[in-house]
């Protein structure tokens, strides 16, 4: 059985407001958790006080809920058929996810004698937590304890363990995002036995021989039950049980929501208490997280997305959440060519796919599939630094090599310029001759290379809008301030006119991409698309608006700008309407009248809210 729901996508804007900033930080933070983007450090020890931090976030038939303080973080999922659940792909489940190692344990029931659907299940507050609280143990046998969260489960009628996944949120994602695969190498690695005469222990040693992921079930407050263990199958009553999730792996350093937020927006902390806990639920010294439960780890493009509509809000210097932002991309940067990491792979996955290539390490991987990631590295760079230019030599003299191997003997600088280096090879040749060819497409083989990053997103386009004509100038112009910022690339030939040079192909492109991307319609042909667009959708049955059309037309004609170009040799411009201008608006600051009002003028969603198309 799989447990699959869909993915939420955010538009940006930019605030005008301090309220739209609340508003967008919400939206920043719901996001997160549908894609899968508190306090103390998570790596304990140096903390004088070790007060846990919750949060539920309800989603039926989805429970969301958080557990953080000075030696864990941690979030719960459980998971609930409701009465018009589509039983296919959802059915009882409990999930418990780690930030560390990107780890977790997911476990499926199933009514051991009713039909399908009629099995419920939920976490009760009791005196172990409302509803989590901690599990910290000291091993002799291991260099780190074990931690974790313990809590109590009812289950309605009597159930069984149909499935339960121990180790990598990855291989959670592989069976209940896939075509439900288990992979023998773990599975066959679980180890169920009787626990405490009357309950359940399942474990499993991670392929690094090492680590240790454990889920015990123990009856709590039955005193006529117990969990029944039948070789590998698990079965109990109807009732409450005590469930502990723990393993042995070092932890992350949580930043606490006055170490994200800077002066001004503190009293956030207090008006908005949920979206920032929230928030500090997915931050770290280290990296922001990408979301929960699903994507708890480094994705390059995400964070830095985030970091850039939140800058007006975050902290500055050493150990904050704009440095770990920053300082994550560096440190995932192929020293290779300069590209900017999307997605790294950690824990015993990491280790699962290195044993794929007959390598035996549990050293991370990273990947670079995506072409939007490298641009917007120098453009939050460069809006960080001209704020705080005293962090400039602190930050790039970071050596490397803490988390991606590859990079030692490097420095954050260095990679910075790598990265660099890479964008002004790659758009010198549109400067001089403004074609479809020298645009920026999809990298060889790949589907996906930018935010729409599923397999229809681009609409099977190689060239897409919004790297071409917003983040590569913007990334141009931020290179050409961060060139005549001393301190930031090295002094060389190579360098010496970057300023100048990349100035100047910031305008090229700013200003001759967006033609390229053009195309025109007829009101009456676009109220025909429309109309059959809302006739054969199977999520919307209200009016069309096509009426509304002709507000955003010159002389019947409705001009718009597509979605991407197919590719160099079928540079049709797919005419899809999309928001994506957004990164225009956003990233570039345009000094040319003309063509920013008929931009904007074009669009047929206006800046400050909805129109009825659509």
């Amino acid at each position: 059985m799989r447990d699959a729901r869909d993915s939420a996508r955010l538009g940006f804007r930019l605030p005008s407001s301090n309220s739209s900033w609340i508003v967008m930080l919400r939206h920043i933070i719901l996001a997160g958790l549908v894609l899968g983007a508190l306090g103390q450090s998570g790596g304990g020890g140096g903390n004088a006080s070790c007060a846990a931090r919750t949060l539920h976030l309800a989603d039926p038939p989805y429970q969301n809920y958080f557990y953080s303080d000075c030696n864990v973080d941690a979030q719960a999922v459980v998971t609930s058929p409701l009465p018009d659940s589509n039983l296919s792909i959802i059915g009882p489940r409990l999930i418990v996810a780690w930030p560390a190692g990107n780890s977790g344990i997911c476990t499926f029931f199933q009514p051991q004698d009713g039909k399908n659907g009629s099995l419920a299940i939920e976490l009760v507050n009791s005196t172990l937590g409302a509803p989590l609280g901690p599990v910290h143990r000291n091993a002799s046998d291991s260099q780190y304890p074990f931690v974790g969260v313990e809590g109590v489960v009812s289950f309605n009628d009597s159930a069984e363990l149909a499935v339960a996944i121990l180790g990598s949120v990855r291989n959670i994602r592989d069976f209940t995002e896939g075509p439900s695969l288990l992979s023998p190498v773990i599975q066959d690695a679980n180890r169920i036995a009787k626990f405490n005469k009357t309950g359940a222990q399942i474990s499993r040693l991670w392929l690094d021989n090492v680590t240790t992921t454990t889920l015990t079930i123990t009856p709590w407050h039955n005193s006529d039950t117990e969990v029944r263990v039948t070789n590998t199958t698990v079965r109990f009553g109807a009732g409450f049980y005590r469930f502990s999730a723990s393993f042995n792996y070092p932890q992350l350093e949580q930043l606490q929501p006055a170490q994200i937020l800077n002066n001004e927006s503190q009293a956030l902390i207090r008006r908005e208490a949920e979206q920032v806990s929230a928030l500090s639920f997915f931050s770290y010294t280290e990296k922001l997280l990408a979301g929960g439960w699903r994507f708890l780890t480094y994705f390059g493009r995400d964070t830095m997305i985030a970091a850039l509509l939140l800058q007006p809000l975050f902290k500055t210097g050493n150990g904050t959440a704009m440095e770990a932002v920053i300082g994550a991309a560096l440190e995932r940067v192929n020293r290779t060519d300069g590209s900017v990491c999307h997605e790294e792979t950690i824990g015993d996955y990491a280790t699962f796919l290195n044993l794929q290539k007959n390598v035996t390490s549990t050293a991370a991987g990273f990947t670079y599939p995506m072409i939007d990631t490298d641009y917007f590295l120098p453009i939050l760079m460069q809006r960080y630094f001209n704020a705080t230019p005293g962090r400039i030599r602190p930050l790039l003299s970071t050596r490397a090599g803490a988390v991606d191997e590859q990079n030692s003997n490097l420095t954050w600088g260095d990679l910075s310029y790598a990265t660099a280096s890479k964008i002004m090879n790659l758009t010198a040749a549109f400067e001089t001759d403004q074609t479809v060819d020298n645009l920026v497409h999809l990298k060889e083989g790949e589907v996906v290379g930018q935010w729409r990053d599923s397999t229809y997103g681009l609409a099977n386009g190689r060239i897409p809008f919004d790297v071409n004509t917003a983040l590569v100038p913007a990334a141009l112009y931020a290179i050409a301030r961060l060139a005549a910022t001393p301190g930031v690339y090295p002094n060389n030939t190579a360098t010496r006119d970057w300023a100048s040079e990349a100035l100047a192909r910031a305008r090229v492109w700013e200003d001759k991409t967006l033609p390229l991307f053009q195309f025109n319609r007829t009101v009456d042909n676009a109220t025909a698309l429309l109309q059959r667009y809302a006739k054969q959708n199977t999520f919307y049955k209200g009016p069309t608006h096509a009426d509304a059309l002709a507000n955003y037309s010159s002389d019947g004609t409705i001009v718009d700008y597509g979605l991407a170009i197919n590719s160099s040799d079928a540079p049709d411009i797919i005419p899809i309407a999309h928001t994506d201008t957004a990164f225009r608006n956003f990233l570039l600051n345009s000094t040319d009248d003309a063509q920013l009002t008929a931009f904007v003028n074009r669009r047929p969603t206006p800046c400050c809210g909805r129109s009825p198309p659509g």
